[in-house]
């Protein structure tokens, strides 16, 4: 790891040279319009048809841009790259109309038949997205990425004309507009990926300074790994007149102590979190710098159900049922963060689960007793996977306790860095984890559809067929009613069949100078860039 005393050296010197030596690095940035960004963490790419943590896509909503963008306030689409659109009467069909004069950031002519072409290489079976998901509400999409169907040209998506998109869909999808705003809906520019290899491939050079070409409001400059990711303002982006920053400047640093001494040193604007030990001093000391916005998100419990003890519901089950989580909100966690009694948050697009699962001691004890573990009886001990983000090993630290108090249930913790800690899920290496899943939009399908069976981003290895044929119903019922019924009724399996235990809701609490202008709080965590600036 590059050190740190280099890493703010190479800050002084992204800025201009001419500032006064009592200057911080943060308020130069302000003269030099160079937004100063904690990222929470290590991008494990750029690829947007590649990258699942929220980490990096933060840096992709600089780079690139989708036909619709979300608005931080409403959490609804508005326009982007497509300046208008239209559903027809039966909502299979949608129109997307490009605006005029579209140009990549090398200066190439950005037309329909790009989107159309990065959305058949998001759904090659060989390429294994695991967003693929998101784009089955096209026709044919599902079957194209499972391999029933190989001819691309039978996927309902067209390109009429250079400006006019056209995405016919197996059912109808109220929340269109808001989906094609996503990542995984980004264009990713076809001749690149060709000159470097990379259509059906992942890991290539395409995404390094110098190589990667986007149509966000900025480009990319430099890529120092463990250190920062530079971007600068994107002179062909379609709005680039109104684009104030010049450069952000993202630092992938994990430690929230460490972003927080930077932020103290004016060398951050923002922090991507904070510790949760310093909320409390900061509301009372400096109440205009801390900020706790509401979000869309879920952390949670994974199990690994093809691994023994979790091959076992009722063992799952009775360590959900053990977990004190208003006890949790209470006196680990300092940021408001609710106790999560459902997976899917309350109040998400009209939808707040019956299903509960409460704190039940004596039920969690029969249940391990059932399982041939009384009192925790010959239970092997527990490791579980937590990221080192100051606030999951906390929280982790009291369900230990209360597994081994009230269950004797013994458990040892293993703290790892992000990257390592994603990837161990994503492949079944771990036998429990900690997780987090942040809302796409404001709908419970963007919860629930995580755990089909054999779903792209399900790490539990769990399926269940019943559960599988509600979130099937629910996608095929026009019914509004009826489809959060049937989402009901898949939350009420979810929880008892436990691959995972829901533990707490989401609040961003983070550190931001007055400085920063246009930084609104978003429910869904997507912040516009173009539309931030520094100024006194």
């Amino acid at each position: 790891m590059i050190s740190r005393a280099f890493r703010l050296a190479g800050i002084g010197l992204l800025l201009a040279s001419g500032c006064a030596r009592r200057d911080t690095p943060q308020a130069a940035a302000v003269r030099a319009q160079t937004l100063l960004l904690g990222n929470g963490a290590e991008p494990e790419d750029l690829d947007p048809q590649v990258v699942t943590a929220y980490t990096d896509q933060n840096i992709l909503l600089a780079l690139f841009e989708g036909l619709t963008a979300i608005d931080e306030k409403s959490s609804q689409a508005v326009p982007a790259a497509a300046e208008s659109w239209e559903v027809s009467a039966d909502g299979l069909a949608w129109t997307f109309h490009l605006r005029e004069g579209l140009r990549w950031s090398n200066g190439e002519r950005l037309t329909a038949d790009d989107f159309v072409r990065s959305w058949r290489r998001m759904l090659l079976p060989a390429f294994a997205a695991e967003y693929a998901y998101l784009l089955y509400p096209i026709r044919n999409a599902e079957g194209f990425n499972q391999g029933r169907v190989s001819d691309p040209s039978a996927l309902g998506i067209a390109a009429p004309d250079p400006r006019t998109v056209r995405i016919e869909l197996a059912r109808p999808i109220p929340y269109m507009p808001v989906l094609v705003a996503l990542p995984p809906w980004y264009p990713v520019n076809p001749r690149v990926l060709e000159r470097f290899g990379a259509t059906a491939k992942r890991g290539t050079a395409w995404t390094r300074p110098g190589n990667l070409v986007g149509n966000g409001a900025f480009t990319l400059e430099e890529w120092m790994p463990n250190s920062r990711i530079v971007v600068a303002r994107n002179e062909n982006y379609w709005n680039a007149g109104a684009v104030t920053l010049r450069q952000i400047v993202f630092f992938p640093t994990e430690s929230p102590d460490t972003e927080e001494r930077d932020f103290r040193a004016g060398q951050l604007h923002v922090t991507y979190s904070l510790p949760i030990s310093k909320i409390a001093a900061y509301r009372r000391d400096a109440p205009d710098r801390l900020r706790v916005d509401p979000f869309l998100q879920t952390y949670f419990l994974r199990f690994n159900v093809r691994r023994a003890p979790f091959d076992d519901p009722r063992i799952r089950r009775a360590l959900s049922l053990a977990i004190d989580r208003d006890a949790i909100a209470r006196s680990v966690l300092s940021s408001g963060n609710p106790p999560a009694h459902s997976f899917t948050p309350p109040d998400c697009g009209g939808y707040t689960a019956r299903a509960r699962v409460d704190r039940d001691v004596a039920l969690a004890r029969s249940l391990l007793e059932e399982a041939g573990h009384p009192g925790g009886k010959e239970m092997p001990p527990i490791e579980v996977q937590v990221r080192n983000d100051g606030v999951q090993p906390a929280v982790m630290e009291a369900i230990q306790a209360m597994w081994s108090r009230d269950l004797g249930v013994h458990v040892t913790l293993a703290t790892l860095e992000q990257k390592t800690w994603l990837q161990n899920q994503q492949t079944l290496d771990y036998a429990a984890s900690t997780a987090g899943w942040a809302g796409d939009f404001l709908d419970p399908v963007t919860f629930l559809d995580l755990f089909v069976t054999g779903g792209g981003n399900n790490w539990t290895g769990w399926g269940d067929g019943a559960y599988d044929q509600l979130i099937q119903d629910a996608a095929a019922q026009s019914d509004p009613r009826a489809r959060l019924e049937l989402f009901q009724k898949a939350e009420s399996v979810l929880l008892e069949q436990a691959p995972v235990a829901p533990l707490y809701y989401g609040a961003h609490a983070y550190l931001i100078q007055p400085s920063v202008k246009g930084w609104t709080p978003a429910l869904l965590g997507y912040h516009r860039y173009a539309f931030v600036r520094l100024g006194d």
